[in-house]
């Protein structure tokens, strides 16, 4: 995913945090901030320490993440800024568990549509 479709500043956190709507099921927690000047989506990921200790967990927890939304592509939203934030349940999940998991929480929040994915 190119650096021009993340949330990257605490400052652009805060505003999506603070200004958006949020979703959740057991294993992530969606927030959103429309953009309609935007013409992609941009996503941040935050995954703590309650999902594991190491760094090696977190990142490979993330990479589940960043590859599922590369595979949904052209499926999501384009003008919002979005957060992807991780929950304890999300700790032992596989690929394929992320994925899935990741398409409800999206359909949710209505970022995805129903019938593309």
């Amino acid at each position: 995913m190119r650096k021009t479709y993340r949330v990257k500043s605490e400052k652009e956190f805060q505003r999506v945090f603070e200004a958006g709507q949020s979703v959740a099921n057991r294993s992530y927690v969606i927030y959103k901030l429309e953009k309609p000047e935007q013409h992609h989506f941009r996503v941040g990921i935050s995954v703590g320490k309650k999902i594991g200790h190491t760094a090696v967990s977190r990142n490979r927890m993330k990479r589940y993440i960043r590859q599922s939304l590369h595979e949904l592509d052209g499926q999501l939203k384009q003008d919002v800024d979005f957060l992807v934030i991780a929950r304890k349940n999300a700790k032992n999940l596989t690929m394929k568990e992320t994925k899935s998991n990741l398409i409800h929480v999206l359909k949710l929040s209505q970022l995805l549509s129903e019938e593309d994915a």
